[in-house]
């Protein structure tokens, strides 16, 4: 409910291209029967809103989105859409933030679209500068407002209060950066990433899948959605033939086998398949074998989980050095649900015959999804449209993400094509429940081919980060840090830098791209990088050691004040987390955040170069500024999986 306004006719209504609102605060001399409630004043070049309090919306935006500025100015708007044009219920309003050096902190652009759906409905508006007055006019009072002004054809510009940015960051430096989370509009998602073969080593090509995925699944968590990691391995099909019959002739006692015994399984792996391509009479038994395990032969399952069980092993251990977790539900859980979900496509009559496979012809593709191979076998289509029924009926996930890279995309828009057509899903790709493929780049080297090894092999994903940390670390030891440090704090650093280098190079680039790996680029402690980043936290954190100030109990006795340009340009940037997450969240766009957090160390940068912290007069204030720059870094850092550094 917006509070009442009077207008005060004291001149004649300015022009359009300017109508500036101001807060009470500036002009509490003013006396009015109105005040405190509001009163519109009219001046020589401006009109003049003056507030004492929030109205019940703004305490409702307040509220329903705590830290979320671009909502909660969306708020406002939406109540003076509602006002301004009472029948339009449709409208949905539009509120971006203000880029650099253009007027404001945000601006709605609603004007110029309102004003195509009313001008032939007899409305009192002249035009959309027109609306976008009355768009002013209606905006409830909010003390998050310092001043408003329309521009243009329409455009409302909104200024907002530093001390009311000031009070926000001052409260979550108390209640704790959670309360900034975003909220989506799902309560469960699947996200399902990695999914390596199983007898296969990971290599630098699941290392974008993995990272991404895991950043997609924190900011998802962050914002109070429950994700459910998925691990959709590849531990079924045809291959696991050669490797069960491989693995009887190498060890007769498959008991007795272990992971130091088979070695290096993707050694294993080739050996099979190089004797599964040479060896007739191993072909036919490896193809025995696969109906036998997939019959449920007791010897042959065992042997394929010994095969399954070393291949998580060594999973396990690359995913404990990216710290990331997930939930294995690969191929094999899927199976035995298969039958039941093909009958149900059947039923629905998508399924015909084709060359004796079972396809599900699709509009917009010239070729059709088998889901039934001419053996009787199934396929990939076959499995991943059985788990995606599983999800979304066993499951109860609102939202399935999959992360693969681009070059299957042809897969997912068919198979999501035809849960679509029996009526799984929606037909809107953006209403609940539904589905997404987050598809990635390549991985290149210098090159410009795929990322190899000098013989041409697949870059071992362990190799990988034992080489990105062996490099930070000798880094670290040039910089004489091993003389500082203990050898503990020393590799600890030197681990966090070495794969949050990694991490970051990959995560900073529009997933659908490929790019470059190099190592002297993503190491480097200049520009974008995460050592950058990394150096530049630990930089703030040895300011507030260096005080000798508490600084929990500045959190509860100091005031933040952000007199200054730089001080407030920083303010305004970090209030901007939440939309940024989901941001980065609505669109699965993980170098969003990254980009964020890049300019909010340029941001810091700007202040510290002109404001001395320790031993000014605004130290208690400027102390609590880099608090909170380091709080929302190191948020940051969580939801893009690296570790940060507290000191250098």
């Amino acid at each position: 409910m917006a509070i009442g306004l009077t207008l005060v006719p004291v001149i004649a209504t300015p022009p359009s291209s300017l109508f500036t609102f101001t807060r009470l605060h500036q002009l509490a001399s003013l006396s009015s029967p109105y005040s405190p409630s509001g009163v519109l004043r009219a001046t020589a070049k401006r009109f003049t809103f003056v507030t004492k309090s929030k109205s019940v919306t703004t305490m409702a935006a307040a509220q329903e989105y705590p830290g979320n500025l671009k909502r909660q100015v969306e708020k406002l708007f939406d109540a003076s859409l509602r006002s301004t044009v009472p029948d339009e219920t449709g409208v949905q309003t539009e509120v971006t933030a203000s880029l650099p050096g253009k007027p404001g902190d945000y601006q709605c652009n609603n004007a110029m679209g309102l004003w195509s759906i009313i001008k032939g409905k007899g409305t009192q508006f002249k035009g959309p500068p027109a609306v976008g007055q009355a768009l002013l006019k209606n905006l409830p009072a909010s003390e998050m407002v310092e001043s408003c002004s329309v521009a243009g054809p329409g455009f409302v510009n909104v200024i907002l209060s530093s001390k009311w940015i000031a009070k926000s960051i001052e409260t979550m430096l108390v209640d704790g950066i959670d309360t900034w989370a975003p909220s989506l509009p799902v309560k469960r998602a699947v996200v399902d990433f990695s999914s390596p073969n199983i007898a296969k080593e990971m290599h630098v090509g699941h290392l974008r899948s993995t990272i991404i995925g895991d950043t997609l699944a924190r900011m998802l968590e962050y914002s109070k959605v429950e994700v459910l990691r998925r691990n959709h391995v590849g531990d079924w099909g045809t291959q696991f033939g050669m490797l069960i019959e491989y693995l009887f002739e190498k060890f007769p006692d498959t008991d007795s086998v272990t992971e130091t015994a088979i070695g290096d399984l993707q050694s294993f792996y080739k050996e099979s398949k190089s004797k599964f391509d040479a060896d007739p009479e191993f072909k036919e038994k490896a193809q025995k074998a696969v109906v036998r395990l997939q019959g449920g032969d007791a010897i042959y399952r065992k042997a394929w989980t010994k095969i399954c069980d070393i291949s998580r092993a060594e999973f396990a251990k690359v995913y404990q050095r990216l710290r990331v977790e997930l939930e294995e539900k690969g191929e094999s859980f899927y199976n035995p649900y298969i039958a039941k979900v093909i009958e149900e496509l059947n039923s629905k009559g998508l399924i015909e015959e084709s060359e004796g496979a079972r396809v599900i012809f699709l509009e917009g593709f010239n070729i059709p999804l088998m889901v039934v191979k001419s053996d009787g076998g199934f396929n990939y289509a076959s499995t991943d449209l059985t788990a995606l029924w599983y999800r979304l009926n066993e499951e109860k996930a609102e939202w399935i993400v999959y992360v693969t890279d681009v070059g299957q995309q042809q897969h997912f828009s068919m198979f999501f094509k035809a849960a679509r057509k029996a009526g799984w899903l929606p037909e809107s790709d953006k209403t609940y429940p539904r589905v997404d493929h987050v598809g990635f780049g390549l991985v290149k080297g210098e090159d410009g081919k795929r990322f190899r090894t000098r013989s041409s092999e697949v870059v071992r994903l362990v190799d990988l980060l034992d080489e990105a940390k062996t490099r930070s670390k000798t880094a670290l030891i040039e910089r004489g840090k091993d003389k500082e440090w203990t050898p503990e704090e020393l590799d600890q650093t030197a681990e966090a830098v070495g794969y949050g280098a990694v991490k970051y190079a990959d995560l900073k680039n529009n997933r659908s791209t490929s790019y470059t790996f190099n190592f002297d680029q993503m190491l480097s402690d200049k520009g974008n990088t995460a050592v950058y980043l990394l150096y530049a936290h630990a930089r703030i954190c040895s300011i507030i050691r260096k005080s000798g100030k508490d600084i929990d109990e500045l959190k509860k006795t100091g005031k933040l004040v952000l007199d200054h340009p730089e001080e407030r340009a920083l303010g305004l940037h970090l209030l901007r987390f939440a939309e940024t997450v989901e941001a980065a969240c609505a669109n699965l766009l993980p170098h969003v955040l990254c980009e964020y957090l890049y300019e909010l160390s340029e941001r810091y940068t700007s202040f510290y170069s002109v404001h001395q912290v320790i031993g000014s007069a605004e130290e208690a204030s400027r102390l609590l500024l880099c608090e909170a720059t380091a709080i929302v870094m190191r948020k940051c850092f969580h939801l893009l999986g690296i570790t940060p550094v507290y000191k250098i």
